[in-house]
């Protein structure tokens, strides 16, 4: 079914949406050596050297010859806009937004677009005014502005994910947490799989109170299953990671704290200590309940994890230094613990000495590194 376009510019346009803009903009050159006033394509070309990097100069070049042709052109002025704040004249575009609402009353991306630029608009402009600083209570005026706009994008297409996303910002701005909340699930409702307000979402239910580590990666690899080229979800299932691997630290202490205790290294004032060596019997017994540990907190809590998250687990290790620090202090630990707990000691010194140097270095780091993520 024919669209009323141009050949050329249909074809611009499925090479602008398949990013070949090269290619795009030989066909519209090609059609513009054909008709220089076509000021569809000259708009087209605009964009196209928008999308591309450094040619701000061209494309503002080219909305200027679209708007000579047809100076009414909403495409042309919203084109003009973008690249007047690519070429460095931020504070020339709101006339020109306003120029495009004026002519098209109800086109909602004019209306979108102004809101999301009008509030820094109007704080340049009061910074120039004044010594380079913005007032809150002036701040809190353009916000309002800028949020009225938005509102009427919302009105003329509540469709529209773009107006939702300038509101989104908007409240970001003001601190309105409320309005962040419902803007998201706006955005999630149109589009289910849209990034950051995934992100954002995920990162709200993984970090609420009581949401353990396992659990916090789960949500996370929900999440990157609809978006899997997410980076900030792809970040938050690195650090959910990365917290179930410094569990695995507290489990090698209390394996080595078991060591201890086999061995009666501290005693208390009149308590008598059991006899050296420990026999062979009660070193083997030791392994029960290291083996317990170690098979509820560590093992069948890897087993009951997400496939995804078992991968990311171990995709962390080989890409993370951290990670790797953890599982090898966990394993000094526990080397340790076997020291201790194996060899038939015939005195308590040694296993002294053993037992501080497995655990002072991964008390000390486990509270160093309380805060990193990965």
């Amino acid at each position: 079914m024919s669209t009323g376009l141009h050949p050329a510019l249909e074809r611009a346009d499925v090479l602008f949406e398949l990013r070949r803009y090269d290619e795009a903009k030989t066909v519209l050159g090609q059609r513009l050596a054909e008709d220089a006033e076509d000021a569809g394509a000259w708009v087209r070309l605009a964009s196209c050297h928008l999308a591309a990097e450094n040619e701000a100069d061209q494309a503002l070049e080219a909305t200027e010859r679209a708007l000579a042709v047809d100076p009414g052109h909403v495409g042309a002025l919203i084109q003009h806009a973008r690249a007047l704040r690519v070429c460095g004249r931020f504070l020339e575009t709101e006339d020109v937004l306003r120029e495009a609402i004026r002519l098209a009353p109800e086109y909602w991306y004019g209306y979108a677009l102004l809101g999301n630029w009008l509030y820094r608009i109007r704080s340049l402009r009061f910074g120039q005014a004044n010594g380079g600083s913005v007032t809150q209570e002036a701040l809190a005026g353009f916000l309002r502005e800028s949020d009225e706009l938005a509102l009427t994008a919302i009105r003329l297409a509540p469709e529209e994910v773009f107006p939702y996303e300038v509101r989104w910002g908007i409240a970001r701005m003001s601190g309105d947490k409320a309005v962040r909340d419902e803007m998201d699930r706006a955005i999630l409702r149109l589009d289910p799989h849209h990034p950051e307000a995934l992100a954002r979402r995920t990162e709200q239910a993984a970090a609420a109170p009581g949401v353990k580590a396992a659990e916090a990666a789960a949500l996370y690899a929900d999440a990157l299953a609809a978006t899997p080229h997410s980076a900030p979800l792809q970040q938050g299932l690195d650090h959910a990671s990365y917290r179930l691997l410094r569990g695995v630290r507290w489990i090698a202490l209390l394996s080595l704290g078991l060591a201890g205790v086999l061995l009666d290294l501290w005693t208390k004032d009149g308590q008598v200590p059991r006899e050296l060596p420990v026999s062979l019997g009660q070193r083997l017994w030791y392994f029960v309940p290291v083996g317990a540990l170690w098979a509820v907190g560590a093992l069948l809590r890897y087993r009951r994890l997400r496939t995804g998250v078992r991968y990311n687990l171990r995709s962390l290790i080989h890409r993370r230094r951290w990670p790797r620090i953890v599982l090898a202090q966990a394993a000094w630990a526990v080397l340790c613990a076997l020291v201790i707990s194996q060899v038939p000691w015939s005195e308590r010194t040694v296993p002294r000495i053993v037992f501080w140097l497995g655990l002072v270095p991964t008390l000390a780091t486990i509270w160093f590194d309380r805060k990193r993520t990965t």
